[in-house]
């Protein structure tokens, strides 16, 4: 990948070595990396592949959520579904703006998406069964994010962390209209407690996956760690996932599906055996249970709206502009 202003092949070790200090202890001051500063090319290729998985995430995520917004039992429940769904993909658009900051266009990125090159977040190559589903999406799996999110926006390239703060606060909203919901089904009946339950335990295991590989495993981590694209580690951002959500779960009377899990009183540490992490290889490179669906969905979309792409360039060159296909007119 060709760097905005020059890239570090043809750099002497030495002037190599020279410009990779001076990047470095810019990041070690807290300084924000912007895209027409020099940068190894190991940070802009870290940075494009966590910043296109990340916003081809929040375009597929949108989808076991919105297939719900024709069955939500209520007006308002309706209404908030519509607009996290919506908040989702405008997250996607302000990511794929960071990202073609480091060269890639949003173009190639969405092909390489729909032609299945590219990954997204393993928890949405999952099915959501029911109405507790998007309960449990919307409160752990959004709340497993914001933890995600809130550490990378203080990370050390400045577009991306100033994506990260806008969509933060609308992550926000996400998680307490999640939380509310499984409150109240922690709450109602017989059948509504053992629907949530039903999904706390078909969302655990994903969710426990969801910030990725052990760290023992991991070939990533100490790079993007180093460079402070990460503040933290997989690791490490699981286990404040454990400390913030275990003990409001329990409170609800929900039962943790994990039976290995256990907190170590000494330290503040939950300890748990680690998921199958061929698993987790298996779902981001397509072979989930609905990942066929999600990508089909994706392409399908991008087809209907070729027309619109078509009609701005052609708006832009003074041609005529073509008329949307028959089956969305």
């Amino acid at each position: 990948m060709v760097a905005a202003n020059e890239n570090t092949v043809g750099l002497s070790q030495a002037e190599y070595d020279h410009k990779l200090g001076v990047f470095e202890a810019r990041i070690n001051r807290g300084e924000k990396i912007e895209p027409a500063d020099w940068m190894p090319d190991d940070y802009r290729n870290q940075l494009i592949r966590l910043i296109h998985v990340h916003a081809n995430s929040e375009i597929c995520g949108a989808l076991p959520e919105g297939k719900w917004i024709p069955h939500a039992p209520t007006f308002k429940r309706k209404l908030a579904l519509l607009a996290k769904v919506q908040d989702e993909v405008g997250h996607a658009q302000l990511l794929y703006r960071a990202a073609e900051t480091l060269g890639p266009s949003r173009e190639q990125m969405l092909e390489d998406l729909i032609s299945g090159k590219s990954k997204f977040s393993n928890v949405f190559h999952y099915p959501a069964e029911t109405w507790a589903d998007v309960a449990t999406i919307a409160w752990l799996i959004d709340g497993a994010a914001i933890v995600n999110q809130v550490m990378m926006a203080e990370g050390s390239y400045g577009p991306y962390a100033r994506a990260l703060k806008r969509i933060c606060y609308e992550e926000a909203f996400h998680l307490k209209h999640g939380y509310e919901m499984c409150v109240v089904l922690a709450t109602g009946t017989k059948v509504q407690r053992a629907m949530l339950q039903d999904a706390m335990n078909r969302w655990w295991e994903p969710i426990m996956m969801f910030h990725g590989p052990s760290d023992k495993v991991s070939k990533h981590t100490s790079l993007l760690v180093r460079w402070r694209i990460k503040l933290k580690t997989n690791d490490e951002q699981r286990q404040q996932f454990l400390r913030q959500f275990v003990p409001k779960m329990i409170d609800l009377g929900i039962e943790v599906p994990d039976k290995s899990l256990r907190l170590d009183k000494k330290t503040e540490t939950w300890m748990y055996d680690d998921p199958d992490w061929s698993v987790f290889k298996k779902v981001v490179n397509n072979g989930g249970p609905v990942s066929g669906e999600r990508v089909e969905a994706r392409r399908l979309a991008h087809e209907d709206g070729r027309w619109v792409r078509e009609a701005l360039e052609a708006a832009a060159k003074n041609r005529p502009i073509p008329m949307p296909p028959a089956s969305i007119r």
